[in-house]
């Protein structure tokens, strides 16, 4: 299959790399910096331009998961226009190029996550449920899945991929959290009642996969392990873990002074069940948090 990735240097688009790479794929990676692509995801082949992969063959599937990091920086109007811009615009540069070619690939796999719905509170969260209070990151989530939906004018399948915070020993939340829960400094976040959804990095990896590879799927899939945690029980599942205490507190006001409206990312939460995947008969390797912490803590 010959794939066309965007977002093939982060986290997930490396470990999709591997794995597509060990099955034999054509992999091309749309990148603001293609000479890190072939560093980065060996057996890749990097363009800087998407007219630069010119030529007879067409794309079987085209996978965009580019976006700047949505938790390093303070959401400043100049922040927001970066996030705004490296989701929204560049999936309209995507379809738009899509719309240009003899042959349209025919599936569309597109970012988004679970703060579509907002602080959903205790309310469960299937795909089906409605949008919830409205901040900046859900609404970035929505003009992000509404951009990518227009592939479906074209008569391309699109699958839109509303992901947890993924959970790696290499990158994302839980390579930060791990340098202060090793020192015994871990604690929860607010109240610590807030839902706190995430996914193991090879389910991810495997979702996406296997959503490619299924054409009866479509539409949006909350990627998410089914065990969804309270921010206090991941806290406690992963200093015990570590075999270190989980004493401290940081209270919401801090949170809220130091974050401003990003702090919804950490006192916010979604209660979200995977259940589109469970229908389509996806299966999870790591369902529960202790065994994928478990897991990830054991790699070297």
């Amino acid at each position: 299959m010959r794939i066309l990735l965007t977002g093939g240097t982060g986290l997930i688009g490396q470990a999709l790399c591997r794995l597509w790479r060990c099955q034999g794929h054509d992999l091309w990676v749309w990148s603001r910096t293609p000479q890190q692509v072939e560093k980065l995801c060996l057996g890749s082949k990097g363009i800087a331009q998407l007219e630069s992969p010119n030529g007879s063959a067409p794309f079987d599937a085209v996978v965009n998961l580019a976006g700047a990091p949505i938790a390093t920086h303070r959401w400043s109007a100049e922040r927001c226009g970066l996030l705004w811009n490296s989701r929204i615009y560049l999936t309209r540069t995507l379809v738009d190029w899509m719309e240009r070619q003899v042959s349209i690939p025919p599936v569309l796999i597109s970012g988004s996550a679970v703060g579509w719905y907002g602080d959903g509170k205790e309310q469960w969260l299937s795909e089906d449920s409605s949008l919830g209070n409205i901040d900046f990151g859900s609404r970035l989530c929505v003009a992000w899945e509404q951009e990518a939906a227009r592939a479906r004018q074209l008569g391309v399948r699109v699958v839109s991929l509303r992901t947890a915070p993924v959970l790696s020993s290499t990158g994302g939340m839980l390579a930060r959290l791990l340098p202060t829960f090793k020192r015994g400094l871990g604690g929860k976040l607010g109240s610590g009642y807030q839902w706190m959804p995430w996914i193991h990095i090879e389910d991810q990896v495997a979702l996406i996969d296997y959503l490619l590879n299924n054409e009866i799927c479509s539409g949006a899939y909350n990627a998410c392990a089914p065990e969804v945690v309270r921010n206090i029980d991941f806290t406690q599942i992963l200093a015990r873990e570590l075999g270190k205490p989980a004493i401290f507190h940081i209270p919401a006001w801090a949170l809220r002074l130091a974050l401003g409206e990003m702090s919804v990312l950490l006192l916010g939460g979604q209660r979200v069940i995977p259940q589109r995947a469970q229908e389509a008969g996806f299966s999870w390797r790591y369902p529960e948090l202790s065994g994928a912490l478990s897991h990830l803590l054991r790699e070297p």
